[in-house]
């Protein structure tokens, strides 16, 4: 691969983004897909990933000091696609003091009192701020509709379960979204799209090495069974919910150098559109900073 900037794996994106749903079909992404890349660049995309965290970093703390715009990135995913790795790797050279991390799991008593877009709310970044979401609200679309049972422990009233109930949590999300964007809050959201034939391979890593077992639950494979189906809700939710200021990434995840790689990317690209920069000092700020130098001087 010639020696190439961020810039240029910035245009591997635009097959992977998605900002308009209407004709959006999973079935037309491949999973192994490495943007026309092959083995022998894996060390070129592994520079570019370092200066890609390297430059995320720089932007992130101008992004901190601004204290004016925040990001939202949600990562979803079948089990063993990557999610945790690419958060580790992508997001490694951000300042903790500007970066929120929120895993979701089952609902508490507490969340299941409230209605479902409650706890991401209460989750989401502050100005200044990169928050990440490691699964999201998009949950309540997709392991609850593959599982509508998990409705009955969800306290709705009855009359409010009724055929519209998917469509209408996605257009609540949708709307969500677009409140937040309008806000100062732009989202980024991947779906990291892992075959079937690799996720089995990484059970088997996860089963075969001891120090991974931890990783792995038998729940894992249950829910491979559901594989249809899920693969049926994100598609919904995809085209209900990609949109300009909320789209989605439906990033190859079969060789996760690369999902990095087109990760990286599109965070650096949407935080470079915000013309980020250090606030201005003021003329009375800059007196004040001559006097405590001179101050400095003298001791």
């Amino acid at each position: 691969m010639k020696r190439k900037s961020l810039k240029d794996v910035s245009r591997f994106l635009e097959p992977y983004r998605i900002t308009r749903g209407k004709r959006f079909r999973l079935k037309d992404h491949d999973p192994g897909d490495v943007g026309g890349l092959g083995s022998a660049d894996k060390p070129e995309a592994k520079r570019l990933l370092t200066n890609g965290v390297e430059r995320l970093a720089e932007l992130q703390e101008k992004l901190y000091a601004s204290d004016q715009w925040g990001l939202l990135l949600v990562f979803q995913a079948m089990d063993a696609a990557g999610k945790d790795g690419t958060i580790k790797h992508v997001l490694s050279g951000v300042n903790p003091q500007g970066c929120q991390v929120t895993s979701f799991k089952q609902p508490s008593q507490e969340e299941l009192d409230h209605d479902f877009l409650w706890r991401s709310q209460r989750a989401g970044p502050e100005r200044g701020r990169i928050g990440i979401f490691n699964r999201s609200y998009y949950e309540e679309v997709l392991v609850v509709r593959v599982h509508p049972q998990i409705l009955a422990g969800q306290k709705l009233p009855p009359r409010l379960v009724g055929r519209r109930l998917w469509d209408e949590r996605l257009e609540d999300i949708a709307a969500y979204e677009r409140y937040l964007a309008r806000n100062g809050f732009p989202i980024l959201k991947f779906f990291l799209n892992v075959s079937r034939k690799e996720q089995k391979r990484r059970f088997l890593e996860r089963l075969d090495q001891p120090e991974k077992h931890w990783k792995f639950s038998p729940a894992d494979v249950r829910e491979r069974g559901h594989w249809k189906g899920y693969m049926a809700a994100y598609e919904e939710a995809i085209r209900a919910t990609a949109a300009p200021h909320a789209p989605w990434y439906v990033v190859p995840a079969d060789q996760k150098w690369f999902t990095r790689l087109v990760v990286a990317a599109a965070i650096v690209e949407a935080l470079e559109k915000l013309d980020l920069a250090f606030p201005k000092v003021s003329d009375a700020k800059r007196e004040e900073l001559a006097l405590a130098r001179a101050q400095l001087a003298k001791e």
